[in-house]
């Protein structure tokens, strides 16, 4: 059965950091492009972060910039998004992601056909 299981959220206050976890079970994540979404009460659910297939290519949205780093273990078929400098408006559910297709890279838009963590709950206050 295919899984993806995400760890590492929690309660943090501005300007701290968290690690989050992604386990994938049933495949194997070197042969997909994977990434970070997240969905804030009330909005849409929105691209974070993207690496390739092969880790050469990375995206990450304006607002996280600088503040934010994917990374995958193959290895331990894991991904992983280091948040620093966390701020109020990080507060959502972060949801993993691996494209179903073994395409180069995948499109920070959350469609349907891509599989699905069930969410890990991030809460940026003070």
């Amino acid at each position: 059965q295919l899984q993806l299981v995400e760890s590492g959220g929690g309660l943090v206050q501005p300007g701290g950091s968290l690690r989050l976890s992604c386990v994938a079970s049933g495949f194997t994540l070197d042969s997909y492009a994977i990434g970070w979404f997240r969905q804030a009460p009330g909005k849409a659910r929105e691209g974070v972060s993207i690496i390739s297939r092969t880790t050469s290519t990375t995206y990450y949205a304006d607002s996280v910039k600088g503040r934010f780093t994917i990374s995958r273990d193959n290895a331990k078929n894991t991904m992983y998004l280091q948040m620093n400098s966390l701020k109020p408006e990080d507060t959502a559910v972060y949801y993993c992601a691996a494209d179903s297709e073994t395409f180069a890279t995948m499109m920070p838009i959350p469609y349907e056909h891509y599989h699905w963590g069930q969410g890990t709950q991030v809460t940026v206050s003070s």
